[in-house]
This record gives structure tokens, C-alpha cells and sequence, in this order.
């Protein structure tokens, strides 16, 4: 799949991975014996040095994004209007508000690690090359193409290479290819940058560098990768547009009145009439703004970060919380993610063996040594921990050892038994060793099947066999299976992710079979598809076809997965209108995890995975996720409940003002009061941040125009609530009897709305906070309870004692607050039917009653 071409010599398109080593050499102009020192230099001048190049971001520049958009641009312009009215307690409280968000939204971004950096330390950070004729230690960084390299075990390859000379090695590229066994080399085999060596060692030319390699196209994938912008910040943008856009309509048209009725029909006029109807407009503008929106966010995002912590769920990007409260797939990684990523033994095929135990123990005396200058094979360390007893070796003798190599194919060992007697142990490829035995051809014919059968089921095969005679003739003991086993808690993972809403699907880069066998037993689905069937080579996999989406959308999972595939498998998921979660641990999982709506990590992953990532799970398997999925959506749950509470106070604030100057040539708020309504609603309400919530059974989307419709509704009907006392205050004022019973001014009537906004704002929140009814469960959260309590305790002193406002008669309070009472009921009854509406025209979603 490696597509590694020319390094400039020769003929350019050329696939220097898949040419002969001949063709190689002259393409490259060099040779076994490698480049010349000045060569070198010049061809690192010529091509660049190895690593990974990408563009620094400033602390500076992301710092000041958070101060670039529609909401910021509101609230900066309200700091603005505070500064040039002299309003010092305003422009502090919304700068701070302003500098909190920005400052919280940095930090989190700081935090996370960067994604290229971490592909950057990937790279082997010293290389043995070949110049002059002679072996030398370099800085990888200096590596170029044509450069011949000496790799031995336990090096990192510093290049993508191909291998010239040596017997064989065996790599590990698990965290780039996603194949959970190390893979044999011989000559004229391509090794990749960032695998490891894990036996044998090796001669190498270089064919490829820096980003010119598997690794640096796994890295440019992870730069490219990535939507402008999430859901989150397109919904939260779209609605700052549509306050921009309500409130400087309406301030237009009281400026266009109040300017007519006392400028232009007025005689004579004065500056300060037309100073305070500029004054008027720019403090009812600076309530409009919803300046503690951001803030809101922001704190709840945090305090959510810091749940799903003590959960075992880092946060790397804050906005990634909401974008998975919405996920409808799950891709996940198989190796390391649902399976142990650990080889075990399963059920074994007896021929020769009288038990399994034999069997074991024989594949157990075929298997190298221990010793700390060689590093452990995965198939030896599974059959060495299939022994009951381990001790049962220190029986045993072993003469001889001659290791496995790819060539031969298997691993040989002459032992000396506890009985004294010599006998020859081999294990290895079943093909090998079943030709290896002398045994009749029904014997054979039922070790082929036995093999066949477990590689249709997915399990690797091993062959063991026994000589007696010095290795003249072998006699098949047995044959054992291998598997990658699932986690222990993967099973019931899926299963609670599917009764989540959450459809998930397999991407692995091991075989079809192999796959689909794990994804049987966890109940994951049969159609797993291999990728190459999907995917050519010369496919764009930003702008794929149709027809592939849609086999992707169908498909239960994915086999034989490149990085590029895996980019491609989430990125068409996203055009089928579906947010992805994509779950990885390795390198190449890094472009899909980056450009998934959110990227999750998992227990034990890369570094480079890690800084690709939205969410980081410190905890291994995948059922931290589910956690952090019920919380994400919760968190969720507050934020809408706030943007349904502050769309519907700021359409009540502005209407009511502009209207009632409009219609009946009255102010109902003065200056002062509508500053002290924007802090009263906006600064206790912060801590709906804590509040409890109804945990949605489905994934919840950002659905901004019925969210949009569903908080203008409220706010006419908060409109008609406050025109409603409005008028009663009006006509109490010219009916004498009421007037004898309770003197009522019209500085008094100011107050009186004031008072209603305070309290209806509030209890409009605890109306739609909640889905069903206002008094159905759960209860708020007692924070947010007591704060919201202690402002209204707050707003009842101020208006009776008449602080910075007219004060009210106690009676008078007592009356607003029972027509509020009233009004609350009458607004969770519309509420409800509303819901119920929306609910029947589609499908449950984001406000209807069972959406969240």
C-alpha cells in the first residue's frame, strides 16, 4: 500500500516499494556500498531533512481566536458602548466575563498536545548509516534518500527502506499498519519509518523521507484533517446571528420613534434628548447581548472536563464534549481497543499428543529463550503462557536451538528430557510442518482441513510436531490455535453503546476473517468488508463517491485498513450526515481520530494518538466511553436549557421595551433596570452549569432552527406575560377604586416589570429545564437552586426598599409574584404542548419530550 516514489532522480511516479532492487539503485543513483559524505550533503540540501515540517500557531493567535466571532464581536461591543457611557460596573463585569472565556478556552487548547509533534518524536532519533564506505551513527534527521542503514533489534527505522542484505528481521509496525504481530522481512521487503525492530537485523537502503514516507503521509493526513468548525460553534454562531439581527432591527425602531416623537415633532429639541435616546438605545442593545453565553459554555464545558476525569476521560477540547453527546457511530479500533492485544492460545487439534498439555508443552521447548538481549516473540510468549505449570520447563534441557526465520518457517529445538532420552521439538507454519511429517494421506488431508477451518474462523494456526530420531523422521503432535482474545468488558461495551443509539463499527488493519471472527463474538454484525475493495489507490478520500459512502454507511465494519482508508471510512460517514467518534490507540489511527467529530484515545495509546485526540481514556476498553457519553450528553441537556432560557429573556426584554414606547409612548424599564436585569438573569444562572438533568436515551443534535422556534415561542409568550401586567399596571393607574386601595405611579409601574422580568426569567428557567412538567424529576440541582433563590430574595428587597428603583408596597410584590405563579403554570402547559406538536410531526429529536 506504501505509495513511497522516487526521490527526485529519475523517473518520478515510479513506486520504489513494488520496482526491483536493480531499478532501485539506478533510480536512486546509488548502491550496497552507499553515498559519499558530500553526496549526502548535498541531497540533504536537495530534499530536506527528515521530519515532519508544520506551520507553528502563536500562543498569541490562539489566544485571540476566542475573541473573533458573532457572539465575541456582541460582547465586545457592548464593553465598547459600557466604555464610552462611563458605565465602570459594566464594562467590568462583561470584560471579565469576556477574558474568562477566553482565557478557559486557551487553556484547555493548550493542554491538549499537539498532533505533528508527537508524529515528530516518533522518529528514530539516531540512525547507523553507510557513508564513505564506512558505518557511522548520525542524527536520523540527516538521512537521505539513497543512504544505506544497518537496523538491528530494538532500533527504530529512521526511514521508509528497502532491505538489501541479511538474513531476515521481523518489525513491529502495529502502530502503523494496525497488524498485531511483528511481520518478517527478507531482502528486497519495504520496511516502514517509525517500526521497530523486534528480531534479526538487516541491511536497508533508503527510499523515502520525512514526509515523503507511510509515516509522513499518516502525518499530513492528521494536518489536513479536521472540520472549520464544529457543530457546536456553527450553532452557537448561527444563534448570535439571529440576536444580532432581532436586536438591532428593534433598536432601530425605538431610535426611529423616539426620535420622531421627541426630535422631529418636538419644538424646540435639545442635544441631551437626542443623547438620551442614544443612551436608551445602547443600554437596551448591551441587554440584548447575551454576554454570559460564552461564559456559560465555557464553565459547564470545564466543570463537565472535571466529571468526566474523575471518570477516566480526559478532555482535550472542550467543544468535543457536545460534538459527543451527538455521536451515531462508533468506529473503533480492533487491536489493543476491543481485544486484549495479547496473543492466547484457543482450542488445540490433537493428532500425535495425547493431551493438550503435551502439546503445549512441546510448542513451549520449541520456542527461544528468555534473555534479556532478545526481545520476547508475541507467538512465544503465548505459548509459554499456555503452561499450567511454567517450572515444568526447568526439566528440560535444551542443546540446541535454531530460531524461527522466514524462510524456514519454523523453530527447532534438540532437548534432553527428565528420562534422560534426546528428543527434537519444531513449531511453526502448518504447511511446513505437516510436510515436515511422514503420516498417511488421511492424516494429512484432516490436518489441512483443521487448519483451514481455523483460518476461516480467524485463528492463526501453529504446527507441532516431535522426532525421537535426531530429525530423520517428525511425527505431528498437534496443532494449536491463536487468537487475540476481546476484552473481558467489550461485549457488553457494544451492547450498551447500541442501546445508547450508538451504531459501531470494526475498522482494523488485520484480515477480513480475522475480524469478523471478533466481531461475532461481541455481536457487532457479519458485513465486514475489506477496505482495498473499497478504497483505490488513486482515490481522493476527501471527496469520495456516493456509491462508496454508501457501502461504508452499510458495512458492520472494515478489514485490511490503511490510514488512509480509516481517514477516508470516518470522513464518509460524515458526508451520510452522521457524527463520528473515531477510537484509536496507534500512529495510524492519528488522521481519522483528528478528523472524527471526536477523536477518542484509548487506554495505552500513542503519543501521536493522544494529540489527535478530543478524549483521552486513561482507563483500557472502551466502557469509560459510555460514561463519558452519558455525561457528554447531560452537559449537553444545561446548555440548551440555557440557550432556551436567555433567547427567550432577551426576545422578552426587547419587545416589551420597544413596543411599549412604540404603542403607548411609554418607557417600562429605565436604564439602570435593564443593566440590573442583564446581571440578575445572567450571573446566578451561570451555575446551571451543576444542574441535574434527564439522561437522553438517543444521540442529541445541535437543531438550531426549532431550537430557535422553540425559544421564540416562549419569548412571545414571556411578551404577552409582561405586556399582560404592563396593561393591568396601566389600567390600575386610571381606575380610581384600585388607585384608593393601593396608590400605584408610573415609576412604580417600572418597577413593577422590572420585578416580572427578574422573577419570570427565572422561573421560565425552571419551566424549560425540564421535558415533561416542571414539577416531574429530576429536581434542580441545589446550587443552581439557591443562587436562583437568593437572586430573587435579592430583587424582592431592592424593589420593596427601592434601591436604585421606586419601591413597591409589599402587597403589590406579593400580587406579582402570585400572577407569575400562575404564569409559570401556564407556560410549562404550552411548553408541553408544544412538545407534544413537534414530537408528532417527526421523529423524537432535541425538543421534543423525549429528545434529551
Amino acid at each position: 500500500m506504501s505509495k513511497t516514489t522516487a526521490s527526485g532522480h529519475g523517473n518520478a511516479s515510479m513506486d520504489l516499494a513494488k520496482v526491483d532492487l536493480a531499478t532501485v539503485y539506478d533510480d536512486l543513483k546509488t548502491s550496497p556500498d552507499g553515498l559519499s559524505t558530500a553526496e549526502a550533503h548535498s541531497r540533504l540540501e536537495k530534499f530536506g531533512r527528515n521530519e515532519l515540517a508544520s506551520e507553528e500557531v502563536s500562543n498569541l493567535e490562539r489566544l485571540l481566536r476566542y475573541f473573533w466571532g458573532p457572539i465575541a464581536w456582541m460582547i465586545e461591543a457592548a464593553a465598547l458602548l459600557s466604555l464610552l457611557m462611563g458605565h465602570w460596573a459594566d464594562l467590568t463585569i462583561i470584560l471579565v466575563l469576556l477574558f474568562y472565556n477566553a482565557i478557559s478556552g486557551f487553556w484547555q487548547e493548550r493542554k491538549a498536545s499537539d498532533a505533528l509533534a508527537a508524529l515528530k518524536q516518533g522518529l528514530a532519533p539516531k540512525a547507523t548509516v553507510r557513508r564513505d564506505g564506512q558505518f557511522r551513527t548520525i542524527d536520523a534527521t540527516e538521512v537521505v534518500p539513497g543512504d544505506v542503514l544497518h537496523i538491528k533489534l530494538g532500533e527504530v527505522v529512521p526511514a521508509d527502506v528497502r532491505f538489501i542484505a541479511g538474513e531476515y528481521i521481523s518489525i513491529d509496525q502495529a502502530a502503523l499498519t494496525g497488524e498485531s504481530l511483528p511481520v518478517d522481512k527478507t531482502v528486497g521487503d519495504e520496511g516502514y519509518s517509525g517500526s521497530i525492530a523486534k528480531k534479526g537485523e538487516m541491511t536497508a537502503v533508503v527510499i523515502g523521507t520525512g514526509g515523503n514516507t507511510f509515516f509522513g503521509r499518516t502525518a499530513s493526513l492528521v494536518a489536513s484533517a479536521g472540520v472549520a468548525a464544529s457543530h457546536s460553534q456553527r450553532a452557537t454562531t448561527q444563534i448570535g446571528d439571529f440576536l444580532i439581527v432581532v436586536s438591532m432591527l428593534l433598536c432601530v425602531v425605538l431610535a426611529g420613534f423616539e426620535f420622531y416623537r421627541d426630535i422631529v415633532v418636538k419644538h424646540p429639541w435639545h442635544w441631551w434628548e437626542l443623547a438620551d435616546i442614544a443612551r436608551m438605545v445602547l443600554v437596551l442593545l448591551i441587554a440584548s447581548i447575551p454576554v454570559a453565553m460564552p461564559t456559560v459554555i465555557t464553565v459547564t464545558n470545564s466543570l463537565g472536563a472535571q466529571a468526566l476525569a474523575r471518570r477516566q476521560a480526559i478532555v482535550s477540547r472542550l467543544e468535543a464534549i457536545e460534538e459527543l453527546a451527538g455521536v451515531d457511530v462508533l468506529c473503533s479500533d480492533k487491536t489493543g481497543t476491543l481485544t486484549m492485544n495479547e496473543l492466547t492460545l484457543g482450542e488445540a487439534v490433537l493428532f500425535a499428543a495425547q493431551s493438550d498439555d503435551e502439546l503445549v508443552l512441546a510448542a513451549a521447548l520449541a520456542s527461544e529463550p528468555t534473555s534479556e538481549n532478545v526481545a520476547d516473540d508475541a507467538i512465544d510468549g503465548a505459548v509459554r503462557g499456555g503452561l499450567k505449570d511454567p517450572d515444568v520447563l526447568k526439566r528440560y534441557r535444551v542443546t540446541a536451538f535454531t530460531p524461527f526465520d522466514p524462510v524456514g518457517k519454523r523453530a527447532e529445538a534438540a532437548v534432553v528430557g527428565p528420562d534422560g532420552k534426546a528428543v527434537r521439538y519444531t513449531k511453526g507454519a502448518p504447511q511446513v510442518v505437516i510436510a515436515l511429517c511422514s503420516q498417511d494421506a488421511e492424516a494429512r488431508k484432516r490436518a489441512e482441513q483443521a487448519v483451514a477451518e481455523l483460518a476461516h474462523h480467524g485463528l492463526r494456526a501453529l504446527a507441532v510436531s516431535k522426532s525421537t530420531d535426531d530429525g530423520h523422521t517428525w511425527s505431528l503432535l498437534g496443532i494449536i490455535s491463536m487468537l487475540d482474545p476481546p476484552r473481558e468488558d467489550s461485549k457488553q461495551t457494544i451492547e450498551r453503546a447500541e442501546d445508547h443509539g450508538l451504531q459501531v463499527k470494526m475498522v482494523t488493519g488485520d484480515d477480513v476473517a480475522i475480524g469478523s471472527q471478533i466481531s461475532r463474538q461481541l455481536g457487532m454484525g457479519p458485513r465486514l468488508i475489506a477496505a482495498a475493495d473499497m478504497f483505490t489507490d488513486n482515490m481522493d478520500m476527501s471527496h469520495l463517491p456516493e456509491s462508496v459512502t454508501a457501502r461504508v454507511e452499510k458495512a458492520d465494519g472494515f478489514g485490511r485498513v490503511f490510514p488512509e482508508h480509516k481517514y477516508g471510512i470516518v470522513k464518509a460517514l460524515q458526508d451520510r450526515g452522521h457524527i463520528v467518534a473515531m477510537t484509536g490507540d496507534g500512529v495510524n489511527d492519528a488522521p481519522a481520530l483528528k478528523q472524527a467529530d471526536c477523536g477518542v484515545a484509548v487506554s495505552g495509546a500513542t503519543d501521536a494518538a493522544r494529540a489527535a485526540a478530543d478524549l483521552i481514556l486513561t482507563a483500557p476498553g472502551l466502557s469509560t466511553i459510555i460514561d463519558a457519553i452519558d455525561n457528554a450528553r447531560e452537559i449537553f441537556e444545561r446548555i440548551i436549557n440555557y440557550i432556551l432560557f436567555r433567547v427567550a429573556m432577551t426576545l422578552d426584554i426587547m419587545f416589551v421595551v420597544v413596543l411599549a414606547t412604540v404603542f403607548f409612548g411609554y418607557t417600562p424599564l429605565t436604564p439602570v433596570m435593564i443593566i440590573l436585569l442583564a446581571l440578575l438573569d445572567d450571573i446566578p444562572i451561570m451555575t446551571i452549569a451543576y444542574d441535574k438533568t434527564l439522561l437522553p436515551r438517543e444521540p442529541v443534535h445541535w437543531q438550531t432552527r426549532r431550537l430557535l422556534f422553540v425559544s421564540s415561542f416562549m419569548g412571545v409568550l414571556s411578551v404577552a406575560q409582561s405586556f399582560g401586567l404592563l396593561l393591568l399596571g396601566m389600567e390600575w393607574m386610571s381606575n380610581p377604586d384600585w388607585q384608593s386601595w393601593i396608590t400605584l405611579s408610573r415609576e412604580q409601574l417600572q418597577t413593577a416589570v422590572f420585578l416580572q422580568i427578574v422573577a419570570g426569567g427565572h422561573l421560565l428557567l425552571f419551566v424549560m429545564r425540564s421535558r415533561g412538567t416542571i414539577f416531574s424529576r429530576p429536581w434542580p440541582a441545589l446550587p443552581m437552586f439557591f443562587a436562583i433563590v437568593g437572586t430573587q430574595v435579592f430583587a424582592v428587597l431592592l424593589c420593596g426598599f427601592g434601591w436604585f428603583v421606586a419601591a413597591l408596597p409589599w402587597t403589590v410584590i406579593g400580587l406579582i409574584w402570585v400572577y407569575m405563579l400562575v404564569w409559570m403554570l401556564l407556560l410549562d402547559l404550552a411548553k408541553l404542548a408544544l412538545y407534544r406538536k413537534l414530537a408528532e410531526e417527526r421523529r423524537p429529536t432535541l425538543l421534543s419530550p423525549r429528545g434529551l
